[in-house]
């Protein structure tokens, strides 16, 4: 085989290998939506990755422990009690944010309702009240 050959199989696979990281690139963005991508788990902490759509917000949940919130990607979220009563939260990105135990009995719906997805990684403290 002429070396003109192999370089050009050489380029022809690179291109190829470029082209399909790509689009597994692009279809691993795609594949996201809301919901919540577990991170690390132990006896003093958990941690996820939440990503919540405009407009899609997460199932009805509680949180039994006080959390730290890190915006990776900030927005407006509305916090809709189970009761119909909500509180709107602004998370800027790059920023850190401190959110306290739900109260007993209790339920929530994180809504996005800026016009981009919120990301966002949960520290959730096992032990504090």
């Amino acid at each position: 085989m002429s070396a003109s050959i192999r370089a050009t199989k050489t380029a022809l696979l690179l291109t190829l290998t470029g082209l399909a990281f790509a689009a597994g690139f692009t279809a691993a963005q795609t594949m996201h939506g809301t919901g919540r991508e577990p991170q690390f788990d132990n006896a003093e902490v958990k941690v996820w990755k939440s990503v919540v759509l405009p407009n899609d917000p997460l199932p009805l949940h509680r949180h039994e422990h006080p959390r730290v919130i890190v915006a990776l990607h900030g927005g407006t979220m509305k916090i809709l009690e189970e009761s119909g009563q909500s509180e709107l939260h602004q998370w800027q990105t790059g920023k850190a944010y401190w959110l306290p135990a739900n109260p007993p009995g209790t339920r929530h719906q994180d809504v996005n309702v800026s016009d981009e997805p919120i990301e966002v990684v949960v520290v959730e403290l096992q032990n504090a009240k």
